[in-house]
């Protein structure tokens, strides 16, 4: 001990008081200060001032005893350690002051210096061990972590702390005694390579899945520690366990943005090639019915067309996925859209699928969007829960208002602590197995069998959503069904509906020039076909460099000039802005095989009349 331990007596007999001091000052091992009153009150008022190390209490004290005094001691709040001094053969108070809370007793007739030395310095530095371990396992217990030990052979939970308790779920006293392994695995825990890599390393790192006491899966990161025993044999197991769910949850949906948003890149080049495939094939189709009187050849021009047009509504769906294809957006009601879907389903769906819907017209917000895609949404997710229940099954689709914080916002990549409209579509089929849930809105991805599904029903539900700032959740169990849930932003300002612009005629021309640049010479040689065949006069450039070069040449005969958006070398917003510079009055119309060249164009000149 560095410092005199303070000793507190409390003795109505003085010679024992000299004794005591005597006894003390002999010691050559231990210094000790010593205080000594002789009466009870004054005795309680100084133990309970806490300002002494251990504290030495004569059993007799007058009316009242030091058995008394220790409880009352204890009651009050005393946090140094209490010894009982007591005459020879009151072992029956010596057993009550134990009971009471005593750090040990003393028989007055067989005290002697090195005993008294003993016990007094045992009784502190015991209790200072106890206030350690006490102030240690409060630090445990503040840790945000899982922090327990178990027995290295039979896994046994020995210690579980409050931070165990939070993640878990199991209070201490329902934990300890029980098997870790079967206590917070659903299946036999595969131990062995653990306790391989503790056994030769004497620690382990790494990820593990648990779950909590109501079922719920829990992702956590472990550090392990061997503990060994005296003979250095393994004895237990010390365990900080993180839980990182959230964290590899938002790993996992910034994965896929990564995967979709590349995906969708690759797809919006695979559908700007198709749509220069399908453009000539459709244009040169109706070229053909208007020369072709031939009744039978005119059915053979019907599947042409009608095979070029599913070819551009597939189109259409990658471009949905890609984000691509905006589409005429307009202030609506979500819940007419429902109510249409509704009213389709219930007529063509199967008897055996019960259709349930719980929305009100009247009380959701209105979003801004496209009616059409939006429908799409739906009818591709009820068509997909109608596939998964082939033996029949309950379809619900529940529509209502909510406002996310900003905890939900941060935990899911796409949400904003704003006001949605959020819609579930969910069913009690067969379920999306683990193993391919990250891989359903891949396009092209399906589980379907040939001839019964292109792969693109959901990329393009994401890519629709995704492109009215929403975003989407998914959630099954194998053969228990499944449920999507989207959130469309409510729409700030629910008045002004945009109104969409009327087909109209297609109308002769009288002899106007065009000049027609694209870089595909099937897309030239169609467009040229289809406008001279309306009293047009086309003239033809294969890039912007000839583009400017004849409309330099030609410029007062040219009345109109149609001109893609991507070609090599010399793009369409750089020749239109060349062009513009030439004669700021030009008339252009920018076409592109995907629409979302559309702000390109816009942005590209003054002079940019429309956008096909």
């Amino acid at each position: 001990m560095k410092h005199p331990i303070r000793v507190f007596l409390v003795d109505d007999d003085e010679d024992d008081f000299v004794l005591i001091r005597d006894f003390l000052e002999e010691t050559e091992k231990t210094a000790f200060d010593l205080t000594w009153v002789d009466n009870y009150d004054q005795a309680l008022t100084a133990i309970l001032a806490n300002r002494h190390d251990v504290y030495l209490l004569d059993y007799r004290l007058g009316d009242r005893d030091g058995l008394q005094l220790l409880r009352e001691a204890l009651k009050k709040g005393c946090q140094a350690p209490i010894i009982l001094l007591t005459g020879q053969g009151d072992y029956e108070i010596d057993i009550e002051a134990m009971k009471a809370g005593a750090a040990d007793y003393l028989d007055k007739s067989s005290v002697g210096a090195d005993l008294l030395e003993r016990s007094l310095r045992y009784a502190v530095e015991r209790d200072r061990a106890e206030q350690k371990i006490r102030e240690q396992a409060t630090l445990l217990d503040v840790a945000t972590d899982a922090i327990f030990l178990r027995d290295f052979n039979n896994s046994k939970i020995l210690y579980w702390n409050k931070g165990s308790e939070r993640l878990y779920g199991w209070k201490a006293e329902e934990a300890i005694g029980q098997s870790a392994k079967e206590l917070l695995y659903r299946s036999p825990f595969p131990f062995a390579d653990i306790q391989k890599a503790l056994l030769n390393k004497g620690e382990w790192q790494g990820e593990l899945q648990q779950i909590s006491k109501e079922g719920k899966d829990i992702i956590i990161e472990g550090r392990w520690t061997l503990v060994r025993g005296d003979a250095n044999e393994p004895k237990q197991i010390l365990t900080v366990n993180t839980d990182i769910t959230q964290r590899k949850q938002l790993e996992a949906q910034f994965l896929r943005a990564q995967r979709l948003e590349s995906i969708g890149t690759l797809a919006g080049g695979v559908a700007h090639d198709l749509n220069n495939i399908l453009s000539p094939i459709l244009m040169t189709v109706q070229l053909l019915r208007m020369k072709e009187p031939d009744q039978k050849k005119q059915r053979w021009l019907d599947i042409i067309e009608t095979s070029a047009k599913r070819g551009a509504d597939l189109v259409k769906q990658v471009l949905s996925f890609s984000r691509g294809l905006k589409g005429e957006r307009t202030v609506l009601q979500i819940g007419h859209l429902i109510s249409e879907i509704h009213q389709i389903i219930k007529q063509t769906f199967p008897k055996f699928v019960y259709i349930q819907a719980d929305y009100s017209t009247r009380d959701l917000r209105p979003i801004e969007g496209d009616a059409t895609q939006l429908q799409q949404v739906l009818m591709n997710l009820c068509v997909n829960a109608r596939d998964a229940m082939p033996d029949g099954g309950e379809l619900d689709i529940i529509a209502e208002n909510v406002t996310l914080d900003e905890n939900y916002a941060r935990i899911h990549v796409d949400a904003k602590p704003i006001s949605y409209v959020r819609i579930k579509v969910s069913d009690t089929g067969t379920g999306i197995p683990p193993s391919i849930m990250d891989r359903i809105f891949d396009p092209f991805f399906t589980t379907k069998d040939v001839g019964k599904g292109t792969g693109l029903g959901l990329s393009t539900v994401i890519g629709i959503i995704k492109s009215h700032n929403g975003f989407l959740n998914v959630y099954s169990e194998v053969n228990q069904g499944t449920e999507f849930t989207f959130y469309l932003p409510v729409a700030e300002t629910p008045e002004n509906a945009i109104e969409l612009r009327p087909s109209e005629e297609l109308t002769h021309g009288k002899g106007e020039v065009i000049l027609v640049v694209d870089d595909e010479i099937i897309i030239r040689e169609a467009t040229q076909n289809c406008l001279e065949s309306y009293s047009y006069h086309v003239i033809l450039a294969a890039n912007g460099a000839e583009a400017i070069a004849l409309y330099s040449e030609h410029q007062t005969k040219i009345d109109l000039v149609i001109i893609d958006m991507m070609m090599p070398f010399l793009d369409g917003a750089k020749t239109i802005r060349a062009l513009e510079r030439i004669n700021p009055q030009i008339k252009i119309i920018a076409v592109s095989g995907l629409s979302s060249n559309r702000k390109v164009a816009e942005n590209a000149g003054k002079q940019v009349k429309d956008f096909l």
